[in-house]
């Protein structure tokens, strides 16, 4: 009608715009860390500056480093496996290690095919060790036991030398830290007035073999080995440990396989099932010291150790559905699987 009158609402803002405390021409960075430029000086600048406040909500970037390998993963659940069973853990320290602690020391006959240069790696120099270090009368007893036998065995009757002794290699196997080990066991029991005290050892670290690479073998690998030194022990108590181990570790298919070693008597290979390659696989070795290894060491005549020795890389390839060890150890390995590998569940179940 024409009567009505049409009423609009209006807001009006105003604002008071004035310099304050900071106010500059130009716009200043702010900076965000304090460094040794800004404190030292006559006039330090940091004075001058305006540091950026934190952010204490805001997301950090994704670490791209600091991820631990399956392989030292596997390792240090195996050594707090090893450590809940009452096993004592051995010094690896010794990459080069004589061919006398390697080989001699537990009754491997210097022409055996293992100490060809075909399967051990020989260095250059320096070349040989010096015996003179040796006790002398542990190694008199060594090489009259290769020559002459004795304990109960006819020896293996060829001259043994002492320069094939002293030959230096990288060591095969972590049975060499063993032999010094059960050596120092024998003068412990000796000082103690042949008070004998059970012991349980074990160590994990790396060895060279001059084999060739393939899916399941490398030239350098990790080893672990356990060994258990008691009156009387026998095979039964052998394979007794080497399957609670296993069980420990989460594979508890094993089998045994009769075998020949120039230190064990009796010896068994040790077979595991692999579900990603469908078929078992040999994963390690074990058996009983021989009298010619343990009774020149001056260990008594009643004592038995028994010992197992196995990759580390195997069961890891188990563990974690690696058909291929290259995959695992070596320039092939793919960074993006150490990223994204899961934790080790060996012993948390």
């Amino acid at each position: 009608p024409a009567s009505c009158v049409v009423v609009a609402q209006e807001k009006t803002a105003y604002f008071s715009v004035s310099k304050g405390p900071k106010f500059a021409l130009e716009r200043k960075k702010e900076a965000t860390d304090l460094t040794r430029d800004m404190i030292l000086g006559d006039k330090p600048k940091w004075r001058d500056l305006g540091f950026k406040k934190y952010n204490f909500n805001a997301m950090a970037p994704v670490p791209q480093g600091g991820h631990l390998h399956p392989l030292l993963k596997v390792r240090a659940q195996f050594r707090k496996i090893f450590l809940r069973m009452g096993f004592e853990e051995m010094p690896t320290n010794r990459f080069v290690e004589s061919s006398f602690w390697n080989f001699d020391a537990l009754f491997q006959p210097q022409q055996h095919p293992a100490r060809d240069a075909h399967d051990t790696f020989f260095l250059t120099n320096p070349r040989y060790s010096s015996s003179a270090a040796w006790p002398q009368d542990y190694l008199e007893r060594v090489r009259r036991t290769h020559e002459e036998g004795g304990y109960g065995s006819l020896g293996y009757g060829y001259n043994w030398k002492l320069e094939e002794a002293e030959k230096n290699i990288l060591r095969t196997h972590t049975t060499a830290v063993s032999s010094r080990m059960l050596y120092q066991l024998s003068k412990k029991c000796e000082e103690d007035g042949w008070k004998f005290t059970p012991t349980r050892y074990f160590s994990i670290d790396r060895v060279f073999r001059n084999e060739s690479v393939d899916r399941t073998h490398l030239a350098e690998f990790h080893q672990c080995e356990g060994l258990v030194a008691d009156r009387d022990l026998s095979l039964a108590h052998l394979i007794g440990t080497i399957e609670q181990f296993f069980r420990n570790i989460g594979i508890p298919d094993v089998k045994f396989k009769p075998a020949y070693n120039p230190y064990t008597e009796p010896s068994m290979e040790i077979f595991v099932y692999h579900p990603g390659l469908q078929k078992w696989l040999e994963i390690g070795n074990s058996g009983i010291f021989r009298p010619e290894m343990l009774r020149p060491m001056g260990l008594p005549e009643d004592v038995k150790v028994i010992a197992w020795g196995l990759s580390l890389e195997r069961p890891t390839m188990i563990l974690y559905g690696i058909d291929n060890i290259r995959d695992l150890f070596g320039h092939k390995v793919d960074l993006e699987m150490m990223r994204t590998n899961p934790i080790c569940r060996i012993g948390l179940d």
